[in-house]
């Protein structure tokens, strides 16, 4: 059964940084086979796609309002995927959730705040 576990959310400042991270468990192929994907929602609104990562070319995609400022990333042998989060603003308040397939892990808060 494959989980996805979040972590590495918390407060920030305007301007600051946060490094979440997705920890994966149970491929059953290799974990540079999937594509992965960070999403975030905010209360009342639909959940949006943040950033996404292809399988085995590593090709990435950003949404308009991160782009520039995020950047997601895999690492193999450790079957993680990360998303930097730099220049943070407090539109970026949201839970991020990663996501691949039907497959969602618990989601991690992210509050940008003075």
């Amino acid at each position: 059964q494959v989980q996805l576990v979040e972590s590495g959310g918390g407060l920030a400042q305007p301007g600051g940084s946060l490094r979440l991270s997705c920890a994966t468990f149970g491929f059953t192929a290799p974990f540079r086979y999937y594509i992965m994907n960070w999403f975030r929602q905010v209360p009342g609104r639909e959940r949006e796609l943040v950033a996404a990562i292809s399988g085995m070319k590593d090709t990435t995609k950003y949404s308009d309002p991160v782009k520039g400022r995020f950047t997601i990333s895999r690492d193999v042998p450790k079957q993680t995927v990360y998303l930097e989060m730099n220049s943070l603003k407090p539109e970026d308040t949201a839970v991020y959730y990663c996501n691949t397939a039907d497959i969602w892990g618990q989601g991690t808060q992210v509050t940008v705040s003075t």
